[in-house]
């Protein structure tokens, strides 16, 4: 497995990539975005840990590049941002996980191992393929694109996934840990307020002004998909 490591901050990057190589990954380093997104260019990773804030392109930007050339390798960030805000802007470029600085090398391990897996096929959640209906929202999800009212909404790896999850159970209570079992697995749950930004730009991106909002929030439980009941 390869793992490219962009960060600017020697004192952290060398002893994290020592780690991770002992680990059995193959580490490339970068301590700028401009270098880190050269490396993509030219070679395939199996994940991308991405500081924020990195000198001459950051983070967010890279990440958003990769993105755009049709690059779906895992991203995890590295930053001490931590607001619900920063963690929407995140995963709306393209993002699949964070871990807030100063974190503990055990979780950060455990986070790369549950990425790795995933993108590796070796866990795989229920069959997401073909298209689903419930309501007035149609998902294709081969396709990673949802249809309301005429419109066509792009879509994320996660967020087809995480839509499609909701719309198998339409009308159901999803509890925050059944929700985030089915999108990071059980070996390292997701940092704090990752899952409330997950679904705040699901909600932003399948209900717009004039339409009817079809992820609820069930408060200190969950959340449930659907019309709201008369």
């Amino acid at each position: 497995m390869q793992i490219l490591l962009v960060d600017d901050e020697v004192e952290l990057t060398v002893p994290l990539a020592r780690a991770l190589k002992r680990e059995g990954y193959t580490v490339d380093v970068a301590y700028d975005g401009e270098g880190g997104f050269k490396l993509v260019q030219s070679q395939s990773y199996d994940l991308l840990v991405l500081d924020w804030m990195l000198p001459k392109l950051s983070g967010l930007d890279l990440c958003q590049r990769c993105r755009e050339r049709g690059d779906t390798t895992p991203v995890l960030f590295l930053t001490a941002k931590d607001t619900l805000d920063d963690r929407v802007l995140g995963l709306d470029a393209g993002a699949d996980d964070y871990l807030v600085k100063p974190f503990e090398l055990r979780e950060l391990l455990a986070r790369v191992r549950a990425l790795l897996r995933r993108s590796s096929r070796f866990e795989t959640p229920e069959p997401q393929s073909g298209r689903l209906r419930a309501e007035d929202l149609e998902l294709d999800c081969d396709n990673q694109l949802a249809y309301r009212n005429g419109r066509t909404i792009e879509l994320s790896e996660k967020e087809t996934r995480l839509l499609a999850y909701f719309m198998q159970h339409l009308g159901q209570l999803l509890t925050h840990q059944q929700i985030q079992q089915h999108l990071w697995g059980t070996d390292a749950r997701p940092s704090s307020n990752v899952l409330a930004a997950s679904i705040r730009l699901l909600r932003r991106k399948v209900s717009v002004s004039g339409e009817a909002p079809l992820v609820h929030t069930v408060y200190g439980k969950g959340y449930r998909f659907g019309n709201a009941p008369e």
